[in-house]
């Protein structure tokens, strides 16, 4: 009997980012929210694998989505596609001056230190801009749980994002910043 598992393994997890919105029915959302802010906007979502991020300015949008390798996503207008391994920077202008950078880190650790990581996260849920709890595999591992938290400015967005992987004992932890020009 195959056991349908809440997130995909760690080895599969890779980060996209493009250049224009995704048409929504291409990633299925758990929990979603909207920010507002006077120069941009930005969608959050949290998905089975990870999250989608879309920041807009003056008609230019950057689309972020960590999510498995095997999610059909289209390749059209895709800047970045990395495999989620260890932890990489990355950086991209968009036309439109956006200046997006993102810091993403996978880290798998030791059975006592994963359910004190997912102690800590579960604490930091009511204070978080969004989050979701996935159903675990099992009554005896955390369920995994994925939220981010963001910091709002006049001219920026930046998001912490966390999603835990209780099969392979990781975390991945995503730090995006949008920047825009000041007027």
């Amino acid at each position: 009997m195959q056991v349908d598992l809440a997130r995909p393994d760690v080895s599969d997890l890779v980060l996209r980012v493009f250049g224009r919105p995704l048409h929504p029915e291409l990633v299925e959302s758990h929990e979603r929210t909207t920010i507002q802010g006077t120069a941009f906007s930005a969608t959050l979502q949290l998905c089975r694998s990870g999250h989608v991020i879309t920041f807009s300015f003056h008609g230019g949008t950057i689309c972020e989505v960590a999510t498995s390798v095997d999610q059909p996503l289209p390749q059209r207008h895709q800047v970045i596609s990395r495999r989620i391994r260890g932890s990489r920077d990355e950086s991209v202008e968009h036309d439109a001056g956006i200046l997006y950078h993102v810091c993403f880190q996978l880290e798998q650790v030791e059975p006592q230190i994963f359910r004190c990581l997912n102690d800590e996260f579960l604490a930091d849920v009511s204070t978080s801009r969004l989050s979701h709890c996935f159903p675990g595999a099992s009554r005896l591992q955390p369920a995994p749980l994925s939220l981010i938290q963001t910091v709002e400015r006049p001219h920026s967005l930046l998001i912490h994002a966390f999603h835990t992987f209780p099969e392979n004992l990781a975390v991945l932890r995503t730090q995006s910043l949008f920047e825009i020009p000041r007027s």
